[in-house]
Parts: C-alpha cells; sequence; structure tokens
C-alpha cells in the first residue's frame, strides 16, 4: 500500500457512516429540514472522498466507484425533494440497498489491508535493539515497514532543552529511512509502533522530542510495543538485591503506556511483572495496572534483538575503516588481539576524577603494549551530554584525555553507530559494567572489568 493511501478497514468505516447517517437524515427530514440537507450534503461529499479512494485501487473496482455515482445521484435527489414523505422514504431504501451492496463488495471483492508498522528509533547506535523486528517485518509481503528516526535533545541542568540532533543519515545502508516530518502518525494510524526509549520526559540528560513520549504515541497506534534499548546481566527473580539494582527500568512511562513490553528472557520478564505490580501498587494506579493477568500478557519474554545482531555479525563480512587497520595490522600483515574497551557514563558520575585517573593508566598500559594488543575503545555514546550536562568541569577534563588519546593515533576511537561491529573484530571484553558486558558473553569473548581503585 502506497503511503498516506486510505485504508480498507477505514473505507468500510466510512460505509457504516454513510449507513448511520442517511437513516438519521431520513427520519428528522420532517422536524429539521435543514439539519437533514447539510447532513446530506455531508455524506456526498464523504461519498466522493470515499470513490477516489477506491478508484486508487485501480480499474477492476470501477464498479464500486459507480455505486457511489449512482448514491449520490439519490442524495440529490432526496434533498431536492426532502419534504416529499412518500419519495423520501422510497429513496433511503434504494439509498440503504446501495450502501449495503457496495459494503460488502467492498468486504469480499477489495483486497485486504497490508499490515502497517513504523519503528521510531532515536539514537542510531541504538537500533540494534529493534534490528531484526525491523528485518522480519519488512520480508513480510503482506507488511509495510517504516523507519522513521526521531529528533532529540540534550538537556541543560534545569531540565530545558539544549542542541536537537537527528540521526536519520547515520542508520545502515540497507534500511530505508523515512523522515519523520514526511509521515503522519495520526493520519496513517498505523498498525503497530515500535520504541526503544521508555523515558518521555524522565530522563535528565536527554528528551526525544515531545510529540513522539509514549504516552502521545498509543494515541495514534492500535499497539505500542517498546523494546529496551539495553540488554542486562541475568538475573534469578528472586534475587531481589540485584532486582534493586535495576528496578527503576521496570516501571517507566515506556512500560506504562506501552500495549506490550519485549524483554531479554522469561526471567527477566517475570522481574519486570513484579517490580511493575510493586511501583504501580506505590503509586496508587488503577485496573489493569494493578492486574497481575493482564501484566502476564503485557510483557513478553521472547528475547531481544541486540542478541540478534551480534551473534549475527560476522568479522569476515565488514568492511574496516583504513586508519582501524593501520594500528591493528602487524608488519606480517597478521592481526593484533583486539581489546574492546569500554567506559560507561555511571562510572564516570560515580567516581569522577578518580576515573579519569584510571583511564590514563589504562591508556599507558596499552601504549606500552600496542605492538601486541590493539586497544579500541569504545565509550558509552551518551557521556558528553551526560557530563556536560551534570558535571561540566570533569568533561573539560574528560575531554582533554579523550583528545590526547585520538591525536596520538595509537589506539582506535569509535565512536560510531555501529556497536555490532566493534564487538565483532574484539578478541576481549575490558572495561565497565554495562550492558555490553552480556553481549561479549554471548559472543563467547572473555570478560573482565575494571577495577577503577587498581591504577
Amino acid at each position: 500500500m502506497a503511503v498516506g493511501q486510505y485504508k480498507k478497514k477505514d473505507m468500510l468505516q466510512t460505509v457504516d457512516t454513510l449507513l448511520r447517517a442517511n437513516d438519521a437524515a431520513a427520519k428528522t427530514a420532517s422536524s429539521n429540514p435543514q439539519g437533514a440537507s447539510e447532513a446530506l450534503v455531508q455524506c456526498q461529499e464523504s461519498a466522493i472522498m470515499l470513490g477516489t479512494a477506491i478508484e486508487a485501487y485501480g480499474e477492476d473496482y470501477t464498479p464500486l466507484v459507480q455505486i457511489l455515482e449512482d448514491y449520490c445521484e439519490n442524495l440529490y435527489q432526496m434533498n431536492e425533494r426532502l419534504l416529499d414523505e412518500t419519495f423520501r422514504r422510497k429513496t433511503a431504501k434504494k439509498i440503504q440497498k446501495q450502501l449495503t451492496s457496495l459494503q460488502n463488495s467492498m468486504k469480499y471483492e477489495m483486497p485486504e489491508d497490508k499490515k502497517e508498522v513504523v519503528f521510531l528509533p532515536y539514537k542510531a547506535s541504538m537500533w540494534d535493539s529493534l534490528e531484526s523486528v525491523w528485518k522480519a517485518a519488512d520480508a513480510d509481503p503482506d507488511c509495510d515497514a517504516y523507519v522513521v528516526p526521531i529528533p532529540y535533545f540534550d538537556k541543560n541542568p534545569d531540565g530545558s532543552f539544549r542542541e536537537e540532533h537527528y540521526e536519520g543519515d547515520l542508520y545502515p545502508k540497507d534500511v530505508p529511512i523515512t523522515r519523520y516530518d514526511e509521515y503522519d502518525l495520526e493520519a496513517h494510524h498505523p498498525d503497530v509502533i515500535y520504541i526503544h526509549n521508555p523515558y518521555d520526559e524522565c530522563n535528565h540528560v536527554t528528551s526525544v522530542h515531545p510529540y513522539f513520549y509514549s504516552k502521545n504515541l498509543r494515541n495514534f497506534t492500535d499497539k505500542l510495543v517498546y523494546i529496551p534499548y539495553f540488554i542486562l546481566g541475568e538475573i534469578e527473580p528472586d534475587d531481589q538485591a540485584a532486582i534493586n539494582g535495576m528496578k527503576h527500568f521496570c516501571f517507566t512511562p515506556g512500560t506504562i503506556y506501552a500495549d506490550r513490553v519485549v524483554v531479554q528472557s522469561e526471567k527477566m520478564r517475570q522481574i519486570y511483572i513484579n517490580e511493575y505490580l510493586k511501583a504501580a501498587k506505590e503509586m496508587g494506579l488503577p485496573g489493569e495496572h494493578v492486574d497481575r493477568r493482564f501484566l502476564e500478557k503485557k510483557f513478553l519474554g521472547t528475547g531481544s534483538p541486540k542478541l540478534d545482531k551480534v551473534l549475527s555479525t560476522k568479522k569476515e563480512n565488514l568492511e574496516i575503516p583504513t586508519e582501524w587497520l593501520k594500528i591493528i595490522e602487524k608488519a606480517d600483515g597478521s592481526w593484533k588481539k583486539i581489546v574492546f574497551y569500554n567506559t560507561s557514563v555511571s562510572a564516570l558520575l560515580q567516581h569522577s576524577e578518580k576515573m579519569l585517573q584510571k583511564m590514563e593508566s589504562v591508556f599507558e598500559t596499552f601504549k606500552e603494549n600496542k605492538d601486541e594488543v590493539a586497544l579500541l575503545w569504545r565509550p558509552h555514546p551518551l557521556i558528553q551530554a551526560t557530563i556536560e550536562s551534570m558535571r561540566p568541569q570533569l568533561w573539560e577534563e574528560y575531554q582533554k584525555i579523550r583528545d590526547r588519546y585520538i591525536e596520538e593515533g595509537w589506539g582506535i576511537y569509535d565512536d560510531s553507530a555501529d556497536l555490532d561491529r566493534a564487538i565483532a573484530i574484539s578478541d576481549a571484553y575490558y572495561g565497565d559494567g554495562s550492558s555490553v558486558v552480556r553481549l561479549c558473553w554471548e559472543k563467547g569473548m572473555p570478560v573482565m572489568m575494571q577495577n577503577v581503585s587498581c591504577l
């Protein structure tokens, strides 16, 4: 179905509306002829729009357009002799038969609507949390799938918006992008909307445009689906101490307003349900929010697309930047061991200057061993926005360390949107605890966590 095409379900709804409107006009014509006349004119306008929509389906449906043309003629005749009760009743019966015939023909002769599915990512580096779902939808001949990257803002310390960002040009080449200002959500009313940002106004560092908050998106679709942009280490549902460290993910605008929430495993699903129930009861939310049977259907533990992506990305299929190869390759053409070094936002906020000292120590160690080991440093993509907003002085020092690392050129600095490339070419993980750890572990890589106290 072409973008913006009138859907079959909408056209059938229009016929239903016409049936009711014509019946009401015929019954009220004696007592309110002016109102009945205006209603008939509106019906004629709706019929013309409906005929135009049917014509877009091709010549095979010309007979349906002819029914509408005859219907419009009867509307005109009824309006001309509105106070002639005998004529009005006779014409009203003709109209009812015409619309019923049209309705039946549309139901059984016109093709079924394709399912329309829209993906609304905001950061290109988080696209892997939706990609495998999009690929399945895109491959389905009965589905129209749209990828519509949405704008987001950095926030000032007072919560006001700062710079606007749009990353529509950073997605993989095989992903067709539709601009957010060229896709009218309200007009399309897609069957399903997928999101990976759950925070709405509750994130202190960044915010998607308020129009794309989950509490607004739910008005534009039959089903809003939230899939987390992150993946966590597995936790047992009875390990409350571990759960306390992640339970804030379980009760966000995204989990509240979405019709479905897809998480990484069955164990995580049970944790989300339990913690959602607790938080909803504490907040005094009513009805479905505190109904476990409802939540059992709302939360699905069918797995994370991030795992699909990392496991399907093969080193031999990747394009490695030339400047990276200069660091990776030895004189004989063989590759050095590559260590994925990950620094997180939370560790930097927690340890501040001590974390900076740790980073400098790590860089010095790998610099001394650069002939045998290549360091691939990939900081969390929100480090700059977070530190600039919450610790401006810390950001200045961090920036100096980052710029020096890049200028010296002995290691790789990866701030691209392609996390999976970094994982695919690396031989080991070293760094802070984050969702990347689980992905590397699933890939079979050795994992070592850095200790900030050990310099």
